[in-house]
């Protein structure tokens, strides 16, 4: 399981965390419930770039993806599904921002979870071959390096490094807000 099972799993253990919905152009994949991504046409994307409507976005093996501009409810914290891509631009947006990347035990590993949630073997070799480069661009920027090797360790992980950023930067009851978190 990747970023996204972490992320849901996060944001139904913690109700001070809001999770952004990201939007695509790339198709659904099987089994992929309706809401992982506001799936639009690439028109529609195009668009909502063009008013200004995206926190961060970026086009990736030919799709493109975005965090749409955040509204959570007061006092939730963010929390950020995204890409290196996006990540160096909610850095660029966003100093206070924490950056979390998770990262794949190994490409064998990768390789698989690729192929069981339904990506072809095109999609997975390109995917493999973007990997090494960007697991070192993303250990560069990164607040934690979380690997995801075992679901339950790597959310807990998760968790408590959020805590962790929550309560450096709140250190008493009326202390600042955290900052957007990025995943």
């Amino acid at each position: 399981m990747g970023k996204g099972t972490i992320a849901e799993r996060l944001v139904a253990g913690d109700p001070g965390l809001w999770l952004s919905r990201s939007w695509t152009t790339r198709e659904p994949r099987p089994g992929e419930p309706p809401d992982a991504y506001v799936f639009v046409d690439r028109d529609a994307f195009e668009a909502r770039v063009a008013e200004g409507g995206f926190f961060e976005w970026a086009e990736f093996l030919g799709n493109l993806y975005g965090t749409p501009v955040p509204d959570p409810p007061s006092g939730a914290d963010v929390l950020l599904e995204i890409d290196l891509q996006g990540a160096r631009q909610v850095r660029a947006r966003r100093e206070d921002a924490h950056l979390i990347l998770l990262t794949v035990p190994s490409a064998e590993v990768q390789a698989e979870r690729l192929r069981r949630r339904g990506d072809d073997e095109d999609h997975v070799r390109r995917r493999l071959e973007a990997g090494a480069d960007e697991l070192r661009a993303g250990e560069a920027i990164a607040d934690a390096v979380v690997v995801n090797d075992d679901l339950v360790r790597a959310t807990a992980d998760v968790a408590g490094i959020v805590a962790r950023y929550r309560s450096a930067a709140r250190p008493g009851p009326a202390g600042p807000e955290l900052p957007a978190e990025g995943l």
